[in-house]
């Protein structure tokens, strides 16, 4: 730069700082030997980096990270600690009465140990049908979800199928082509009620959880491939737990971003959540707690705008959907034949009325699918290449499933939905003429969520547990729902239920200021508690009892 440059007042101005700061730092290590130079400079260093991956952290917010430590200080305070393991202990002391309560009818003993001498089958079934009678009864239709039963008949051919396939294994196709070409034929006819075309693609999984794991995994694997270090997913708050799951086994950060009054997410929240970061955004249809059903086409329009893949969790509703227009209750187009729409996750262990332990996952193409696929050829074991996450997979899972869908067909899936979908349609139109007790949102497929603006809907829910309903408790905002299946078609189910909830109501709206007692109190608890990680301890104090005898 020549004498005239305006440059000139910066670059003297730089000088003199320049200058100002050698002088500063020769006067502050004056007198001081070179090992402590360099000691200090090292320590300064690496608490300067400190202090910059604390603020910087692209994984979790500032706030989120200042709200976590703070926590955890608290948590180290020996007499919150103290009184935390009390709680824990007092809850887990719960969980096992009411294990042992249902193990006081049997007459074995706890087996701790393998028995000594080997026993017959019969022995062996006795021993089970002595367990299987402290369950509780799901047949009458008192229990919601949990068992998507498809009849006798069907029970009958999974069990002659299941014994013919019992020891097949999908990690050996060369071994056991005839369960390869049975999950090959599941994907596609999935495929197809999809709308998938030709290019659509996918595999079968252990269920709805690992299906929404290894999406997510292609699409984290997808993002690394784009140069993104750290990618984020974008679900509504509504969205089903598994995202969370995933999000934490694979370390993907998740934003939660609200969902409107009506229940479904808020798209313009989700567009402002959009960075530079953002692997996926997800869909559900529908939701897992009241069944509300997301706006696919706008999150859609989103992902192509912004070139990120859009997932669409229909594990819960996947077998109900496809046949919704056939069965008299036509919805807004939620599948492939909605552009930008990547991928579609399916339960067929639910409304398939498959065996537990199968599901399907679905892209719009190979190159989608690919991301997930593991693959190591450098083992001394010879080649090793998996589609999903385990290495063998039980074959007469989908050996069932194939066999649960050629029995079902077009015809009796189609009949399925009509009666669980309008015997759900039945309890929506009972319960909204119920005084005290509200819809949560506008529910149009199996899930029916109820809550109350007059009394505690977990004191509800507890008056129906009274009367012999096992319904599943929900929060934020407390409530609970019913999610029909096959069992609840029966006659007169539906009508027991709204008369049951008329009734309790009733009761409550005479008291309605009344606490919660029961789970109704823990929940409610659970909900005030500003650190989410004490409910987490006690909860897997839970899991601890389960894995126990």
């Amino acid at each position: 730069l020549n004498s005239n440059t305006k440059m000139d007042p910066i670059l003297d101005y730089m000088k003199l700082a320049l200058e100002d700061a050698r002088s500063f730092t020769n006067a502050s290590f004056a007198g001081m030997d070179a090992a402590s130079v360099c000691l200090i400079t090292f320590g300064a260093t690496v608490l300067l980096c400190s202090i910059i991956n604390f603020l910087c952290d692209p994984e979790y917010t500032l706030l989120e990270r200042m709200r976590t430590s703070f926590f955890k200080f608290v948590k180290s305070l020996p007499p919150v600690k103290k009184q935390i393991q009390a709680k824990k202990r007092e809850s887990v002391v719960e969980v096992k009465k009411a294990f042992e309560a249902g193990h006081s009818s049997s007459k074995h003993p706890v087996f701790k140990e393998l028995p000594k001498k080997s026993m017959t089958p019969a022995e062996v079934m006795a021993v089970a049908a002595d367990y299987k009678a402290a369950s509780v009864n799901w047949t009458n239709g008192s229990v919601s979800g949990t068992v998507y039963h498809g009849g006798e008949e069907l029970t009958d051919l999974n069990a002659k199928v299941y014994k013919e396939f019992a020891w097949t294994n999908p990690l050996h196709p060369e071994v056991f082509n005839d369960v390869r070409r049975m999950e090959a034929e599941v994907v596609s006819m999935t495929c197809q009620l999809f709308n998938g075309d030709e290019e659509a693609c996918g595999c079968t999984t252990s269920g709805g959880t690992e299906s929404i794991l290894m999406a997510c995994l292609a699409y984290r694997n997808l993002a690394f491939d784009k140069g993104i270090r750290y990618p984020q997913m974008i679900v509504s708050t509504t969205a089903h737990a598994a995202f969370d799951k995933a999000a934490h086994y694979l370390r993907i950060r998740i934003v939660h971003v609200p969902s409107k009054p009506d229940g479904r997410v808020d798209v313009a929240a989700m567009r402002s959540a959009i960075n530079k970061n953002t692997c996926m955004l997800v869909g559900s249809t529908p939701s897992y707690s009241h069944g509300i059903i997301d706006p696919i086409g706008e999150i859609a329009k989103l992902g192509l705008k912004y070139g990120v893949p859009v997932h669409v969790d229909a594990c819960l509703g996947g077998f109900l959907l496809p046949f919704m227009e056939q069965a008299g209750f036509p919805l807004e187009p939620v599948d492939f034949r909605v552009p930008g729409v990547t991928s579609i996750s399916c339960d067929t262990h639910k409304y398939a009325f498959a065996p537990k332990g199968s599901s399907v996952l679905l892209y719009r193409n190979a190159e989608y699918r690919k991301q997930q696929f593991f693959s190591y050829t450098g083992w001394c074991g010879g080649f090793y290449a998996s589609p999903t996450m385990p290495g063998s997979r039980p074959g007469a899972v989908i050996a069932a499933c194939w066999a649960t869908l050629l029995h079902f067909g077009l015809e009796g899936y189609v009949d399925a939905t009509k009666k669980i979908v309008g015997t759900a349609r039945k309890i929506k139109a009972g319960v909204q003429q119920i005084e005290g007790v509200k819809l949560m949102g506008d529910p149009q497929m199996s899930v029916i969520g109820i809550g109350s603006d007059h009394f505690s809907a977990y004191r509800l829910a507890d008056a129906l547990k009274e009367k012999g309903w096992s319904l599943n408790m929900l929060q934020k905002p407390a409530s609970f729902h019913i999610c029909c299946t096959y069992v609840h078609t029966q006659p007169g189910v539906a009508e027991r239920l709204i008369e049951d909830i008329h009734e309790s109501a009733a009761a409550l709206l005479k008291d309605p200021t009344a606490k919660d007692v029961g789970m109704g109190a823990i929940y409610g608890t659970a909900q005030k508690i500003p650190d989410p990680t004490i409910v987490d301890d006690i909860a897997m104090g839970f899991l601890d009892v389960c894995l126990s005898v």
